[in-house]
C-alpha cells in the first residue's frame, strides 16, 4: 500500500510561485514512477508533469513546460513541483499520483488558486 500527502497549494498571485510537495509512503519510493495531474473546477483531471524512478527523465504537458519543473528526493521519499509564472488557467486541484507495478496510487489534492 502507498499513501500519498501533497502539501504546498494556495493562493497566489498571476506572475507568482509555488512548490509543492508530495511525501510518500513506502519502502520502495525510488522505483515508482511519479507524477502530477490537476483538476480544473468542472473539468476532468489532467497529466501535469511526470518523473521517472531515477529523476533522469521527466515529461510535462504542454501548457505547463518551461513554467514547472517536477523533480524527486528519493531519500526523503518525497516529490515536487516547482511552479512559476503561474496562471489563472493553473488553478486546480492539484493531485499526486504514483504508478507501482501497475497500480495506480493518489493523494487527496492540494488547491492551488491565482488570481489575476
Amino acid at each position: 500500500q502507498v499513501q500519498l500527502v501533497e502539501s504546498g497549494g494556495g493562493l497566489v498571485q498571476a506572475g507568482g510561485s509555488l512548490r509543492l510537495s508530495c511525501a510518500a509512503s513506502g519502502r520502495t519510493f525510488s522505483s515508482y514512477v511519479m507524477r502530477w495531474f490537476r483538476q480544473a473546477p468542472g473539468k476532468e483531471r489532467m497529466f501535469v508533469a511526470a518523473i521517472s524512478w531515477s529523476g533522469g527523465n521527466t515529461n510535462y504537458a504542454d501548457s505547463v513546460k518551461g513554467r514547472f519543473t517536477i523533480s524527486r528526493d528519493n531519500v526523503k521519499n518525497t516529490m515536487y513541483l516547482q511552479m512559476n509564472s503561474l496562471k489563472p488557467e493553473d488553478t486546480a486541484v492539484y493531485y499526486c499520483n504514483a504508478h507501482v507495478s501497475a497500480l495506480d496510487y493518489w493523494g487527496k489534492g492540494t488547491l492551488v488558486t491565482v488570481s489575476s
